[in-house]
């Protein structure tokens, strides 16, 4: 079991030894922007180490949408990001389920979901795994709620998606963190990835906003019983930089026995 942060892009292992993380994720890009990532320098250094690494997408990628002028860029963008993230040695590429918006009708966007893995394999496939990310809201979401992520795991489950399970997201979203593992895997059979969350927000606020272990509304139990019982690697998603991100991960290892 392995524990670390999201961190800053700009010299990622530097910031690993700093918290003592055995894993960072960071972004390539700036995460609100729908730029194509530059080649970095420090390719070699990540790949050798042995530190995990974890790549997120985009903010703005919304592959679901009913709009073609963001729905078609997203699906070339998350491909982009898939191939730049393997070439640093990343083990998944996280991407948030996206959502549909307000009068569109969900199903479609489960749909668009499905499209987006058939065009990958029409360009030759996605070169590592994608991590699919259940969200806190967002106007008619794929996978705030888990029903919807049946629904969603019904299009894309036959390709080998991934799950990225944020407990903060899950919490805010409406869904019980009380057995929580189960009840994904009885959905998507896996869980790749944990986000180690606190939230600021309360239940079913629908807020994504992460707090650190212990100072939000969460009981920091039902984050480390998570991880427990998915033998998934986990990433804290927290504020407070070094300081408050070696916490987390001090709590985690501490209460998990990893």
């Amino acid at each position: 079991m392995r524990i670390g942060a999201h961190v800053d892009p700009a010299d990622p292992l530097a910031e690993a030894a700093a918290r003592g993380a055995e894993a960072v994720q960071f972004f390539l890009t700036d995460p609100q922007s729908s730029k194509t990532p530059e080649p970095r320098e420090d390719v070699e250094r990540l790949r050798a180490s042995e530190v995990d690494i974890y790549i997120h997408a985009p903010y703005r990628i919304n592959v679901a949408s009913p709009n073609n002028r963001i729905r078609i860029p997203s699906r070339k963008l998350l491909l982009t990001h898939a191939r730049a993230a393997a070439e640093v040695g990343a083990k998944g590429l996280i991407v948030h389920g996206g959502h549909v918006g307000g009068g569109a009708d969900l199903a479609d966007g489960f749909v668009s979901w499905r499209k987006v893995f058939e065009y990958a394999e029409s360009e030759g496939g996605f070169p590592l795994p994608i991590l699919i990310e259940n969200t806190a809201g967002g106007d008619n979401a794929c996978a705030r709620r888990f029903d919807d992520v049946a629904r969603l795991w019904d299009e894309v489950g036959r390709f080998g998606a991934g799950f990225c399970l944020d407990t903060c997201h899950a919490f805010a979203g409406g869904e019980d963190l009380v057995g929580i593992v189960d009840r994904v895997k009885a959905i998507t059979g896996r869980i790749d990835l944990i986000h180690a969350n606190d939230s600021k927000g309360g239940f079913d606020s629908g807020q994504d906003r992460h707090d650190n272990l212990g100072s939000g509304k969460i009981d920091p139990e039902l984050v480390v019983a998570a991880i427990r019982a998915s033998g998934a690697p986990a990433i804290v998603e927290t504020p407070g930089g070094v300081e408050g991100q070696s916490a987390d991960i001090a709590l985690l290892r501490q209460r998990s026995g990893a």
